[in-house]
């Protein structure tokens, strides 16, 4: 893709009862990114009954219904989308400042995926140690909460997101993009909440996510991954 003035970004974000984060992201993504490379902010709803769409709308976003599931959210999003580049995140994940110029120069560069590094809006130790390994450019430490950009033009030959897979949708997605694109992982970082982790117990969720990351890499299928995922997790 030759980079010009007309290239611009969709933003793309999933989302299923994120009442409590949407309406902060937003007004970040305004405050941290310029409208004249963001074409649009699209949340895909699962079906929230805590009413994430109508704020997001309030704040400017457009709202598009999918059926529950990630990758199906996600995939339905990129099909309307308008913008020349494709940029996923988590509706608790907060780029940063001028996020769209660094994925702008990117592409510029020849890098039609990539990511940025990761840190966790926590001081603890053992999960900014995890997140540590968010700088290294290889798949096996790719995870959706580091966001993702990625040329439309290459998301619509990748075949996008897998929807058999519930769980690690942007993992296995990830991992063909490193097949077929020079991944890129920028320098600055997103930080991202550690609200799961406090939740449920940060040694037990780690250790839960690393069993499943590696069983996915071992090649394990959705189906398995997803009952470990309900059995251990929810």
């Amino acid at each position: 893709m030759t980079l010009s003035n007309s290239i611009t970004i969709s933003i793309i974000i999933p989302t299923l009862n994120e009442a409590a984060h949407i309406g902060n992201l937003l007004k970040h993504l305004k405050e941290t990114g310029s409208p004249k490379n963001i074409e649009e902010i699209i949340v895909v709803d699962g079906g929230s009954t805590d009413g994430t769409p109508g704020m997001a709308k309030t704040l400017g976003a457009k709202i598009i219904s999918s059926e529950r599931g990630r990758a199906k959210q996600m995939n339905r999003g990129a099909a309307l989308a308008k913008g020349h580049i494709l940029y996923f995140l988590h509706a608790d994940t907060y780029p940063p400042k001028d996020f769209d110029l660094y994925i702008l120069n990117a592409i510029h560069h020849h890098k039609a995926s990539g990511c940025f590094r990761m840190k966790f809006n926590t001081s603890k130790r053992f999960l900014r140690f995890f997140a540590w390994f968010s700088r290294i450019n290889n798949r096996l430490c790719r995870g959706g909460d580091q966001s993702l950009f990625v040329c439309r033009d290459l998301f619509l030959k990748s075949g996008g997101f897998n929807e058999k897979y519930i769980i690690c949708e942007d993992a296995e997605f990830i991992g063909r993009l490193y097949k077929i694109s020079k991944f890129k992982v920028l320098p600055q970082y997103v930080v991202t909440s550690a609200r799961k982790y406090d939740q449920i117990g940060t040694l037990k969720l780690q250790y839960h996510f690393g069993i499943i990351h590696l069983k996915n890499a071992l090649g394990v299928g959705p189906e398995q991954l997803y009952r470990y995922y309900k059995k251990n997790i929810t």
